[in-house]
């Protein structure tokens, strides 16, 4: 089977003429979309819906185009073409930001919205969006120092962002494994993070150090570039911050955020435990390095082919409905995922949901361990999500960050579930094994990366900080978040390189929502358990209605209270549980 994405359902290719003709159309949307606004004396129902309907135009075209640049680029981080194309896309995305930034302050400017709104049904289709809108005004700045911003992003925070991902993209490491020297793509290098062999991790793990060293000064230009332009522009858009600037895009709340991170604050040693008793399993005293946090410690032929996964995946689905099953199963048949790692492919694992053509793609790096399994598990939830959105106008499909990881913690909940169930002995202790491996780095180093980050903004205020400050951050982050459950002596000084996150110039703490996608995607895998198949159509209605509510009104559709701490609490206690289990489990196979 192809495990190479097929992009033709988007453009055949960078000289088609439909990529052309969409290319060259994007400036004639954005004029309409300005047109739309000038034509009116104010925001009327006449003029607010002729301007929604501009800006769907522009989104749908976008939504193809974009697309189509940036995948090519995550498989082909040296495309000429793609990247060509992605630095002119750069420039008109800036246009767009422009073109929002007024688009919200001319919606602030009408006389009674809610009259406005509710004298059209397309206007009350969309009536979330435009509220949300008006209420976003007052942190917009005069039109011409928004199209400034926007301008100068492009060859600031977003030309960083694109120099950190070629450098990750590009980058090698030459290891030693079985006594052959070879040199590895930083994704392969990573994932040799999971194999049986101690010697093969611990060396991994050091020729991964040493990738980072050799690029450790101009990463921590794009990082303090980055992190420095936003606190500016937080500042002049009067935000308090940029974590309360998140907080406010993301639909959330800060007596959510605090819930939450309380809660897993509070639930730390628990993960402690965990970690100490898995170093006793691979023969250390004291805390796990960092080089085995994702050792197997147990005996396991748990190997898929791609082909394996994929009938495991889609049967295993369809215990939960046929119509995920099949979704699964299609886009498998039909080539939405790219599962080969290969020199220029970025490192990790995303979803690109295309709603202009209902479809989604997955990239991955696929290497037939179960770790990969419920990673294309995760992605295709991803996608999944993208479908019960199909429905809704492209305007309503833009859900938050925090909610994003919704679906895929489901679908990995649900598969990681049922394996447990069908596996014997030892692989349910290694599957029980993994859950807690892929929920510590969720919750443990989520939070340490909560700190870091924190730490950097709060630093980068007075000063640019050096590679050691920024290695040092990390590592003070690391050993409060993990307390003694990790060696000290074996941390990871540059999670701060390898962690793409830190780069969005969108999207900072773009951490935090991991731990609430995984809490909260538990809660609403709690209410399945609860409801059986009659929560399904709940469970859909949940997720296309994502980008159209508050995070606190979507929580509130599954029954959860997002603002007490006892809903974080008891997620975590699931978790605890199981970590409970393992201990116990961990300490009769080391007598």
């Amino acid at each position: 089977m192809d495990m190479r994405w097929d992009l033709t359902p988007l453009y055949e290719s960078f000289d088609s003429r439909e990529f052309k003709d969409d290319y060259t159309k994007i400036d004639m949307l954005l004029q309409k979309c300005g047109d739309a606004m000038d034509a009116a004396k104010e925001c009327d129902a006449p003029a607010l819906k002729s301007a929604l309907l501009a800006q769907q135009q522009l989104m749908e075209l976008l939504y193809r185009v974009y697309p189509f640049v940036s995948l090519n680029i995550s498989v082909d981080a040296r495309n000429p073409e793609a990247l060509t194309y992605h630095d002119r896309l750069n420039a008109k995305m800036a246009a767009v930001q422009t073109l929002t930034a007024r688009f919200m302050k001319w919606v602030g400017t009408a006389g009674d919205l809610a009259a406005v709104i509710e004298s059209d049904d397309y206007l009350k289709e969309h009536a979330f969006i435009i509220r949300e809108a008006a209420s976003k005004a007052r942190y917009m700045l005069d039109a011409n120092v928004e199209e400034a911003l926007a301008q100068m992003a492009v060859n600031a925070s977003s030309a960083w962002s694109m120099l950190r991902g070629q450098i990750e993209a590009t980058l090698t490491g030459d290891v030693v494994i079985n006594g052959e020297s070879q040199t590895l793509p930083l994704p392969m290098l990573r994932n040799l993070a999971m194999d049986s062999d101690a010697a093969v991790r611990k060396a991994a793990y050091e020729a991964e150090l040493e990738c980072y060293q050799k690029v450790e000064l101009p990463v921590s230009y794009c990082l303090n570039s980055i992190k420095g332009e936003s606190l500016t522009v937080c500042a002049m858009r009067g935000y308090e911050s940029p974590l309360a600037q998140i907080v406010e895009n993301s639909r959330c709340d800060m007596q959510t955020l605090t819930s939450m991170l309380n809660a897993m604050e509070e639930a730390l040693p628990a993960f402690w435990d965990y970690l100490k008793a898995k170093a006793k399993l691979l023969g250390h005293k004291g805390g796990l390095p960092f080089y085995d946090m994702f050792a197997p410690v147990a005996e396991s032929d748990m190997r898929y082919t791609y082909e394996e996964s994929r009938k495991f995946l889609v049967d295993n689905f369809r215990s939960f409905s046929d119509e995920l099953a099949d979704f699964v199963d299609n886009a498998f048949q039909n080539r939405w995922i790219d599962a080969e790692p290969r020199e220029g492919k970025r490192g990790g694992a995303f979803c690109a949901n295309l709603h202009p053509i209902r479809q989604s793609r997955v990239l991955a790096n696929f290497d037939g361990s179960f770790n990969n399994v419920l990673t294309l598990a995760h992605e295709l939830g991803h996608a999944y999500h993208g479908h019960c959105l199909n429905d809704v106008s492209i305007l309503n499909a833009d859900y938050p960050m925090p909610l994003a990881e919704t679906a895929s913690i489901f679908n990995e909940t649900l598969i990681a579930e049922l394996a447990i169930k069908q596996a014997g002995e030892d692989e349910r202790f290694a599957l029980i094994e993994h859950q807690l491996q892929n929920a510590t780095q969720i919750i443990v180093d989520i939070f340490s990366r909560y700190l870091f980050e924190t730490h950097v903004f709060n630093v980068r205020a007075d000063h640019g900080l050096s590679v050691e400050e920024l290695k040092e951050a990390m590592l003070s982050a690391q050993k409060k978040a993990y307390g003694d459950g990790l060696d000290h002596d074996w941390l990871h000084p540059y999670m701060w390189i390898c962690k793409t996150h830190y780069y969005f110039p969108e999207n900072h703490f773009y951490n935090w929502p991991y731990a609430f996608g995984l809490l909260f995607g538990m809660g609403v895998y709690a209410r399945y358990e609860e409801r059986g198949k009659a929560f399904i159509p709940e469970y859909k209605e949940l997720l296309a209605a994502t980008g159209s509510a508050t995070i606190a009104d979507v929580a509130a559709r599954a029954g959860i209270d997002v603002r007490d701490i006892e809903f974080w609490r008891k997620s975590l206690g699931t978790i605890k549980k199981n970590i409970e289990l393992f201990c116990e489990m961990a300490e009769k196979r080391s007598k």
